[in-house]
């Protein structure tokens, strides 16, 4: 069965593009050229994933992709901008997108980070995993996306929760980028990272007492990030 791919751009030659690029890679292919039509294809059609322009006309992505994600949490969506602001970046995946591809962007790439989303999406279903999550003074709940803190109550998205997972089976070990990525992102990055600090950045904020001063996740410059679930002993 052919899987299904959601298109929601509104510039015409951008979009045929992506149109004739999956459909020649063998996907099933739907699109829409703004975000109440594209809300609408997506309760119809269930796509597997999601291809999501933000600037785009009714509702903006970031609107498109925060209603999906209220009742949608493993679907991935991958966020297309022209932004190059991280702050926009950052929005984009605090409500769930699973990544970003900055515009103008290579076919390769936008195919190998659209594949390794598939290949995720499949393993978490296989692996389904609700333990809890409590370290020190942080609980966290991945049936809910729930976490506190204390008396700090916060959400967390699938992509912190497999990040908390993967540091704490390396508890106190140095992790490189390369590794978290592929481990994480489910494909084997050249260049940036960004991304990664991206995430990294917005967990601290919720289970860090300090997040100037990060005390569970610390950078190792140059490679990458130590954890430890018991800083003090």
């Amino acid at each position: 069965m052919k899987q299904k791919i959601l298109i929601v751009e509104d510039e015409p030659a951008i979009l045929t593009g992506l149109i004739d690029l999956f459909t020649g890679e063998g996907f099933k292919v739907s699109f829409a050229k703004d975000g109440v039509a594209a809300l609408d294809l997506y309760n119809k059609e269930k796509p597997d994933l999601v291809l999501l322009d933000i600037m785009i006309p009714e509702k903006s992505g970031y609107d498109v992709c925060k209603e999906i994600r209220r009742k949608d949490h493993l679907t991935p969506i991958l966020i297309l901008t022209a932004k190059g602001e991280e702050v926009d970046k950052v929005v984009g995946l605090e409500i769930g997108a699973d990544d970003y591809i900055v515009k103008p962007f290579g076919v390769k790439e936008l195919l190998a980070r659209v594949r390794a989303a598939l290949r995720r999406i499949n393993v978490k279903s296989e692996k389904k995993d609700d333990t809890p999550i409590i370290f020190a003074d942080v609980h966290i709940d991945p049936k809910t996306l729930s976490g506190r803190k204390r008396k700090k109550q916060f959400l967390v998205t699938l992509r912190e929760i497999q990040l908390l997972r993967l540091f704490l089976e390396h508890d106190r070990e140095v992790v490189d980028r390369p590794t978290i990525l592929d481990e994480i992102w489910g494909i084997k990055y050249e260049g940036t990272t960004r991304t990664l600090d991206q995430h990294i950045a917005k967990l601290r904020q919720k289970i860090e007492d300090d997040p100037s001063k990060p005390r569970y996740i610390i950078t190792v410059h140059s490679v990458g990030y130590r954890f430890s679930s018991n800083p003090e002993s």
